[in-house]
């Protein structure tokens, strides 16, 4: 006899074990008897009759993100894919209403999702689009919380994480950008180019100043050391005009002898006889003779006509 109770006994410690359950952390468990509704369980350990309860299913109270790809047309006849991403959670209170009114959350969370951004999406050019995705994201928050809360969903938030427009528009969208910038390296390369001829036209032109200066000055002495020369020779008993004649003529062979040491110099044919420096001397003392005989018959025609033009006194 004693045989016979050691199956009951196992069976009777099976059914035992079957009514008990734990439920995890962030999780509800649906009790049901006999098909209807009894309670919901929250995490724990938990007992429910063998036989007559079953549970009917788990709800996940943490926050999920569903992902939902939506193509569709923008003002400016651009077909664009938007990838939105939408963070929702079971309201705790509410886990009957979850479990029972929706058969599938999922597909009634993307339908919305598709009629609100197929409502948006196609007031708006596709430059708006980039620059207006948070509001594409709140439109489809406020329409998500409206409809979601009486199933005992919470939206919690909704972006915008991809906007991919058709493949041509991209390509042309690269290169608008590309000729962009090339147009802006160009203007920066063309105002650089514009400062280093600037830069040079200013350093040539003080260049040329200082050359003149320098030109000025080297003269300037010269006309002096000239001066200078004459006073010391009249000292001694030489008259200007022989003064000026030895100076012209050793100015002359000063200027062949220098001209001679260059050893890379050109061919350069100069009168070198001795007659040389008399001429060049008689020369410049006509040139001035003459230049002074003009300035004075200028002078006098002057003022002649300054006479003519004035009334006699009465």
């Amino acid at each position: 006899m004693g045989l016979y109770f050691i199956p009951i006994i196992i069976l009777g410690f099976l059914i035992l074990v079957s009514g008990i359950f734990t439920v995890k952390q962030q999780t509800s468990a649906i009790v049901e008897r006999f098909g209807k509704f009894l309670s919901i369980r929250n995490s724990g350990l938990h007992f429910k009759i063998p036989v007559f309860d079953r549970i009917a299913g788990r709800i996940n109270l943490k926050i999920q993100q569903l992902d939902v790809l939506v193509e569709t047309k923008t003002k400016d006849d651009v077909f664009v894919r938007l990838k939105i991403s939408v963070q929702f959670q079971v309201i705790k209170e509410k886990v009957y209403d979850a479990f029972y009114k929706l058969e599938n959350p999922h597909d009634q969370i993307t339908s919305y999702v598709f009629d609100v951004v197929r409502a948006e999406v196609p007031k708006m050019k596709l430059d708006d689009v980039f620059e207006r995705k948070d509001d594409i994201a709140i439109a489809v928050k406020q329409e998500l919380n409206e409809a979601m809360v009486n199933y005992g969903y919470d939206i919690i938030k909704t972006l915008v994480t991809d906007i991919d427009p058709d493949l041509q528009v991209k390509e042309a969208m690269n290169r608008i950008n590309a000729a962009e910038r090339e147009k802006v390296a160009a203007e920066y390369e063309a105002e650089a180019e514009r400062i280093k001829i600037v830069a040079k036209a200013r350093a040539e032109a003080e260049s040329k100043r200082l050359q003149g200066q320098g030109i000025a000055d080297q003269r300037r002495e010269i006309a002096r050391g000239l001066e200078e020369s004459v006073d010391v020779l009249n000292n001694v008993g030489i008259n200007s005009q022989e003064a000026s004649a030895l100076i012209v003529v050793t100015q002359h062979y000063d200027t062949l002898q220098s001209i001679g040491e260059e050893t890379n110099s050109n061919l350069i044919l100069l009168p070198n006889s001795p007659q040389a420096g008399s001429d060049m001397l008689n020369n410049m003392i006509a040139s001035f003779t003459a230049s002074n005989q003009i300035g004075e018959e200028m002078k006098k025609q002057n003022a002649k006509k300054g006479l003519g033009g004035k009334k006699p006194d009465a």
